[in-house]
């Protein structure tokens, strides 16, 4: 599985039709709805926003996609396809499409939002997945420095610390480096 490190953008015209794509991370629905809320406002005379999700979930991998009136399959489809043939998660594409007056037909139609979404793809830098889970240790108060250092090094975040007799820490790190922080620091 592969996420979007840095988001990609793309235009492109096809009989008279303007697109405009995105494609960025998102790690949960209310980001999806936060993303493709700031790409309609930015387009606000655009006529249609087709878009599609895949977001990873405990229940297992979401997605979504919305043909903004176009006709059925012929829009958000094509974009959960490259979604999927990626096999990309926590992302989402929106497509704008600006309307030329010129129909595309249904294989058109098809082509330019998936090829819009494409070059989006393209323009973004994608990485690995790496999953992300959280633990809880008890520090001795001299082990707080380097632990700190060894969540850092491993992209982690320290989401919380407790201040007793022992440091309480709760970090949120790639679940594959749980069982070493265990054992140097459990």
């Amino acid at each position: 599985m592969q996420i979007i490190v840095q988001a990609g953008q793309a235009e492109q015209t096809i009989n008279k039709s303007h697109f405009v794509a995105i494609a960025e991370y998102c790690a949960d629905e209310r980001a999806v709805g936060m993303s493709l809320r700031r790409l309609a406002a930015a387009h606000q005379s655009a006529h249609h926003l087709a878009y599609a999700f895949r977001l990873k979930t405990p229940q297992g991998i979401v997605q979504r996609f919305s043909d903004a009136g176009e006709p059925s399959g012929t829009a958000g489809k094509p974009v959960l396809q490259f979604l999927e043939g990626r096999d990309l998660i926590n992302v989402c594409v929106g497509v704008i499409r600006y309307y030329g007056g010129i129909n595309l037909g249904t294989g058109g139609l098809a082509r330019a939002y998936g090829g819009t979404a494409k070059m989006a793809l393209d323009a973004a830098s994608i990485g690995p997945f790496i999953e992300m889970q959280k633990v809880r240790l008890d520090l001795d108060y001299k082990q707080l420095d380097t632990f700190t250092r060894d969540v850092a090094r491993m992209q982690g975040e320290i989401l919380d610390k407790a201040f007793a007799e022992y440091v309480t820490v709760i970090a949120a790190v790639p679940a594959s480096e749980i069982p070493y922080l265990q054992q140097k620091y459990g």
